[in-house]
């Protein structure tokens, strides 16, 4: 695809948070399956249903656009998630675990709010203005997943975590 304008862009960039968001609601599940902690299991369960309606705005937005809507392979997103399932399938302690799913899950969170701020203001230069909404709705739901999500690992999972690795030779400063 050639980048001849600012839409064709866009539209490149809609297609990888497509697939991104595809991704992500094939990896949340197993997430919400590994999490110890309720809290945390119960913010990427809502997460989920997030996500699969964000996938539907983007359907919207490609229908606005008049196009179909396919993705392009997000290898970013691919990454990422393959280092979120590296901590799933290692062993540990629960909570030690839940804190290395909540890092996993923030890299995602921001790296789709990075691509939906990028096309919401790529759109906006467009004069898109109800792609701009689409996209902004979903932009605002990424914002706040990440802010729930640093909530849940300072107000109980870190902690847990590292009563968890009390006294298991810990490295301290001197």
């Amino acid at each position: 695809m050639a980048f001849d304008s600012l839409q064709d862009l866009l539209v490149h960039e809609l297609k990888d948070i497509y697939n991104a968001e595809q991704q992500i609601v094939k990896a949340l599940p197993k997430m919400v399956k590994s999490a110890d902690n309720p809290t945390l299991a119960q913010a990427l369960q809502t997460h989920l249903r997030e996500t699969e309606n964000q996938v539907s705005r983007l359907e919207q937005v490609f229908e606005r656009l008049g196009m179909p809507a396919r993705g392009k392979k997000c290898k970013g997103m691919e990454g990422l998630l393959e280092e979120g399932k590296e901590v799933l399938d290692e062993d540990g302690a629960p909570a030690v675990k839940d804190a290395g799913i909540i890092g996993a899950a923030q890299k995602v969170e921001h790296y789709e709010i990075s691509a939906y701020g990028t096309a919401k203001s790529m759109a906006e230069l467009l004069g898109l203005s109800q792609v701009v909404e689409l996209l902004d709705a979903s932009l605002q739901e990424e914002v706040a997943a990440d802010e729930l999500l640093t909530h849940i690992a300072e107000g109980q999972v870190n902690e847990m975590a590292l009563q968890a690795g009390a006294g298991r030779g810990q490295a301290s400063e001197s």
